[in-house]
């Protein structure tokens, strides 16, 4: 069975006194002896007892909020994925407050332990690149808090999840780098522990198998996601002998920075180098040459991940996988001439 938020009735009931003492010994009241004092807070700790901020400054009604987190605020991807999240809630009522993890396991779980104690009604989360543990994720559903995951997911037994196709968007996308000239296609990704990162690897090996091209290990890079690390590793692919003439790209961070490695090395998009990534930003029409990209949809991801936690905390335990398509846009930086 979950478990459900102690409250202060709950310690009242435990130790046979009012809910009035228990809250003057909590706020260290005069009015409440030493021991009493003691009791209510040994007992509050042993039972995860958090008070409700927001319920004590409005006393009346505590206002209707969830919480939102994310590993990189300042990219397109996640800020299109908050604002759809933010439009499904205003309309239903609730207000958002996010929390970036800054890619950081234990600043995820800072903002966890944050979201617990300001009595969160439910949780939307996209894992950090370095969470490889997920205890505070079932403390959350032992404690009967609705999660949803989008993106980067984990424990799929237990909490809903909103997802790209992102197997069957890199399968295709490689299968158009192919079909339009490219013969040495590198991935360059991310952590191979994120179900997000195997999902597109395994898209784009499955399109190398359906056209008959060699799987070779040194064209695939999965290394952390971060701009210098990603532009570091296409550098030295491109400074082979036998250099890639085309990468698959993760996500938008690691997009721009092939996309920068391959200008850094003289080289030419597409001719010498295609290039197509996983990026929702405005800026790939923008750049020379136009960037072709697996859009995916992110505010749409937003509002469907939102939609599965009101289910949630409207009292649907239903687990769903909800999968969006991406939307592959071909400009310039993919046909070779």
């Amino acid at each position: 069975m979950k478990q459900r938020r102690t409250s202060l009735k709950d310690l009242a009931d435990e130790l046979g006194v009012s809910i009035a003492t228990v809250s003057r010994a909590l706020r260290n009241s005069h009015e409440v002896g030493d021991d009493m004092k003691r009791k209510v807070k040994e007992l509050a700790m042993k039972l995860n007892y958090r008070p409700n901020p927001f319920a004590q400054s409005l006393r009346k009604e505590a206002p209707r909020v969830i919480g939102v987190i994310v590993p990189n605020l300042v990219t397109h991807y996640y800020a299109a994925v908050l604002d759809g999240i933010e439009d499904f809630a205003s309309r239903a009522g609730y207000s958002v407050i996010s929390a970036n993890s800054h890619e950081s396991c234990e600043m995820e779980k800072r903002a966890i332990d944050n979201f617990i104690s300001m009595h969160v009604e439910g949780i939307i989360a996209c894992l950090a690149q370095d969470t490889v543990d997920y205890t505070h994720f079932e403390q959350l559903y032992e404690m009967g808090i609705p999660v949803v995951f989008f993106a980067r997911t984990c424990l799929p037994e237990k909490f809903s999840q909103v997802v790209g196709n992102g197997d069957e968007a890199a399968q295709i996308a490689t299968c158009h780098l192919i079909e339009t000239g490219s013969k040495r296609i590198a991935f360059v990704g991310g952590p191979n522990h994120l179900d997000m990162v195997r999902r597109r690897k395994h898209g784009y090996l499955e399109a190398l198998r359906q056209k008959g091209l060699p799987i070779e290990r040194d064209l695939v890079i999965c290394d952390k996601i971060d701009f210098d690390v990603a532009r570091q590793a296409t550098i030295k692919l491109l400074q082979n002998e036998n250099r890639p003439d085309a990468i698959l790209a993760f996500n938008d961070i690691v997009t721009y920075a092939a996309f920068d490695a391959i200008k850094e090395c003289g080289l030419s998009i597409p001719d010498d180098v295609a290039i197509i990534g996983f990026t929702d930003g405005d800026s790939a029409a923008f750049v020379t040459p136009k960037l072709s990209a697996i859009m995916d949809q992110a505010h749409v991801q937003g509002n469907k991940s939102c939609e599965l936690l009101m289910r949630n905390i409207n009292g649907d335990q239903t687990i769903y996988k909800e999968i969006v398509p991406m939307i592959l846009k071909i400009r310039e930086s993919s046909e070779k001439h």
